[in-house]
């Protein structure tokens, strides 16, 4: 296993963004959709936050098994805004960042997902546990 990898080898750099202006439907329509867990929110090409699976689950019944109550999922999300919801002191890597570093950030901080910035404060793409992981099952 190399030491010094770089995340750019490992990271998403086809990222879905959410803006201020999408609402927690349109959200949730994106984290099932994509099967994905972690949506960063932008203005322009800046990361603004990050809105997570976890964070909808906490004020909603989305993962409710029931399809009528997606009444219920409306109405809450309805009092919500992105923002609102979104974690907004985000902690953040740069392409360069090896792998192993980012490997103890997110077990440190218990973070599941960063959001990597290039050198203009422009979102490059993601890292999340599941690419460690995946990355790690690839050595074997």
């Amino acid at each position: 296993m190399k030491k010094r990898t770089p995340i750019s080898a490992i990271m998403t750099t086809d990222v879905i963004t959410l803006n201020l202006t999408d609402n927690l439907e349109i959200a949730e329509s994106l984290f099932k959709k994509n099967n994905i867990r972690h949506i960063p929110v932008v203005s322009g090409d800046s990361i603004i936050g990050m809105l997570s699976y976890t964070d909808l689950l906490r004020i909603s019944f989305a993962d409710s098994v029931d399809e009528n109550e997606k009444d219920v999922d409306t109405v809450v999300y309805n009092m919500f805004s992105i923002e609102q919801v979104m974690t907004k002191n985000l902690t953040s890597v740069n392409s360069n960042t090896t792998i192993k570093e980012v490997a103890e950030i997110l077990a440190k901080r218990e973070f599941h997902a960063l959001p990597v910035i290039d050198d203009n404060n422009e979102l490059a793409g993601i890292i999340t546990t599941t690419d460690l992981i995946n990355f790690l099952i690839e050595q074997f």
